[in-house]
């Protein structure tokens, strides 16, 4: 595809923000395996896992707020920088487009490489200002983008169903992976969506199979069954994902329960299709007190502002076909703590039947720190099961909660941290904790937001620091069992390495 010329408008980097301001899909044969590696995140097939790093307000072309993105070749073999100002790539820099948003890493055509899946939410199409684009680019033996594949760009109104509207935010999130049956999925949320009169109800598009036929779902959505709850304005269904070979889960942290607004909510789904179409296999919220749950909808709760989804097989099972789903609750008010912060882990069957399994705050018994007023504890989420073939237990699950209102004093407000606990069993009996300055290297300043970046890895957890001092801006990572305080291994640090020295909010997103 040739270029397309676009207009601008500037964009607010709602990310930033530790407030919600706001066909069947068949999988056809695949071609030969040309990257037998079989290790995730391999955008060249080498065998070594590599790392795709955004700075979504990056300068490009002497254009504010375009983004680009950084891939890290494993081996030490080298740094390959995206953006829109690529030849081979659609599109062209814009004043906030934001390129790499949010990233997404998959094979989409089972050739063994894995390709990678870039967001730009605040992308204008023609007149149409952040309507939002996603790219698809392939890897190959020659590395990503350089197998001679074509850059897919899903569009609405193109590639992807509906059509574009201002502020629909398409790849404003993103999930992706292979279900348990072997078809390659991309879960693509754009949570300013309106449906019908309802602006900024929220949806997501599902894109299935090699063929990469896509759906658009809503909470009105009903053809494999009825999606719950109803499209309102402000849900903003679609503002966070993520996904097992087995479930997905879909955020909707604006909904209203009654007249309590932003209360926030959760549907989930499995990935068994009807003309393309998810299955949606039940919803969590607050709301739902008599069934047991912790809690009580609040307003400005935002329940499911962010997710993680692991697998989870339990003693005597002879498959995994459950999941453990955290859903972070960053406005939730512990007594009159304020905006302290909460986490609800799930266990989710296969037939959709669901039940809690923890619920975490930075009050609860042996927890590494105290709870207080801004915290947003449950901003961000990573989790990792390190063994889902065997029984799922404290060891082989666990949980990064960022907590982006941490402050250490006056001086250092809002420099945030992160909190590592088990997935099952009791959060604070092996709980760790790492922060600017303990842990995380650098010093301690104001507003550095660490724990806005969070991947989970099978063998480590990523911290991206965007923010703060130059000296510690960088992307991190900390073995699952590291002690509190403790160092990371892998530093991926803008000027070494051969990534460019450039740069301005580097590890917003890593994958």
């Amino acid at each position: 595809m040739g270029k397309i010329w676009r207009h601008s408008s500037v964009a607010v980097f709602v990310g930033a923000l530790l407030t919600f301001g706001l066909g069947a899909g068949g999988t056809p044969a695949a071609a030969a395996v040309v990257c037998p590696s079989g290790v995730d995140s391999d955008f060249n097939g080498d065998g070594i896992r590599d790392t795709a790093i955004a700075d979504p307000e990056a300068t490009v072309a002497g254009v504010r707020q375009a983004g680009e993105v950084h891939v890290v070749y494993g081996g030490g073999k080298g740094v390959l920088t995206v953006s829109e100002a690529l030849d081979n790539i659609p599109g062209e820099p814009e004043t906030g487009d934001q390129y790499g948003y949010a990233l997404a890493v998959y094979d989409a055509d089972l050739d063994g490489c894995s390709d990678l899946v870039i967001g730009s939410p605040y992308e204008d199409l023609g007149t149409v200002p952040d309507a939002g684009a996603v790219h698809l680019l392939y890897g190959s033996p020659s590395g990503l983008n350089a197998g001679g594949k074509p850059v897919k760009e899903f569009l609405q109104g193109a590639a992807l169903g509906g059509g574009p509207e201002a502020e629909d935010w398409v790849g404003y999130a993103l999930s992706a992976g292979k279900t348990a049956t072997g078809t390659p999925y991309l879960v693509i949320g754009c949570p300013g969506e309106s449906i019908g009169t309802a602006e900024d109800a929220g949806g997501f598009h599902y894109v299935s199979g090699t063929a990469l036929t896509s759906t658009l779902n809503h909470q009105d959505t009903d053809i494999n069954g009825a999606v719950d709850g109803v499209a309102e304005v402000d849900d903003r269904f679609g503002s966070s994902l993520a996904s097992t070979p087995t479930h997905f889960a879909v955020g909707t942290p604006g909904e209203a329960i009654g007249t309590t607004t932003f209360a926030g909510g959760t549907v989930y789904f499995s990935h068994s299709l009807a003309s393309g179409y998810p299955k949606p296999l039940g919803a969590l919220n607050q709301y739902q007190d008599p069934g047991g749950l912790s809690g009580g909808e609040e307003a400005g709760d935002q329940f499911g502002a962010a997710l993680a989804m692991v697998p989870y097989r339990s003693s005597g099972a002879t498959s995994t076909t459950q999941v453990l789903v955290a859903v972070g609750v960053p406005g939730e008010d512990l007594s009159t703590t304020v905006d302290a912060g909460a986490v609800q882990v799930f266990r989710i069957a296969a037939n959709g039947t669901f039940a809690e399994a923890a619920w975490i705050d930075q009050n609860v018994t042996d927890m590494a720190q105290a709870a207080e007023a801004g915290d947003f504890f449950g901003q961000r989420l990573a989790a990792v099961n390190t063994d889902p073939n065997a029984t799922t237990t404290a060891t082989n699950t666990r949980l990064a909660i960022g907590v982006p209102g941490e402050e250490s004093s006056e001086e250092h407000r809002d420099k945030g941290g992160v909190h590592i606990v088990p997935l099952v069993g009791q959060p604070g009996a092996s709980d760790e904790w790492i922060d600017p300055g303990y842990g995380i290297p650098g010093i301690p300043a104001h507003r550095q937001l660490a724990g806005l970046s969070l991947t989970a890895t099978p063998s480590l957890l990523y911290v991206g620091m965007p923010y703060g001092p130059a000296e510690g801006r960088a992307v991190y990572g900390f073995p699952w069992d590291v002690a509190s305080g403790g160092a990371p291994t892998v530093t991926l640090k803008p000027g070494e390495a051969g990534i460019p020295a450039a740069n301005t909010a580097f590890g917003v997103t890593v994958r």
